[in-house]
């Protein structure tokens, strides 16, 4: 699914759960790269429920809505740090640590369907059990983990990488130089 797609499929949703036509318009710039494994269609969905929600007012639990578009929607309804079980959808929330990290991705599209379909085939071990199955699907990504060294994980089902700093220097450091897309940002609590 597209960032626009999963806007407008959010929209058409909190319609339907609200039986009330919600007029908005959406201008969508987006600064996470595509197919990255950084949840950018998830929480441009999680936004635009939040955000119409706010906009009319609406008494409505956007938390069931959230879950039928995508397993990490409900996480980016709430944000902070969580741990999710079962398809995404049940979240504990852990106590908010702050942290920089610094982010490289290689300017490889991965589809998310594609790497759990390979998970199924190859399974996986800690810390990010979909990595073997990214590999599988993209065999540069093994190369790509070999250069950045042990201390970077993939996010999500990839194919950026990320790796925890201390401060946001430390974090600058470890992008400076990489012929990669790369960011430097910090971890954020809750919002709701």
């Amino acid at each position: 699914m597209t960032n626009a797609d999963s806007v407008l499929n959010a929209h058409a949703a909190i319609e339907q759960a609200t039986n009330r036509e919600l007029p908005v318009r959406f201008r969508l710039h987006k600064r996470i790269p595509p197919g990255s494994g950084l949840g950018g269609a998830s929480s441009d969905a999680a936004t635009t429920l939040r955000g119409i929600a706010v906009l009319y007012g609406l008494d409505v639990d956007l938390a069931p809505i959230a879950a039928q578009l995508g397993a990490d929607v409900p996480f980016f309804l709430k944000g902070g740090k969580a741990m999710a079980q079962g398809r995404g959808e049940r979240l504990t929330q852990l106590p908010d640590e702050l942290a920089w990290f610094a982010i490289a991705w290689p300017r490889i599209e991965l589809s998310t369907a594609d790497v759990y379909q390979a998970w199924d085939d190859v399974k996986g071990e800690l810390p990010n059990q979909l990595r073997r199955a990214a590999e599988l699907v993209e065999p540069r990504l093994r190369d790509l983990a070999h250069t950045l060294g042990p201390e970077w994980q993939m996010t999500g089902s990839g194919s950026a990488f990320f790796v925890r700093c201390q401060t946001q220097q430390e974090a600058a450091a470890l992008t400076a130089g990489k012929e990669l897309w790369t960011a430097v940002t910090r971890a954020i609590g809750p919002w709701a």
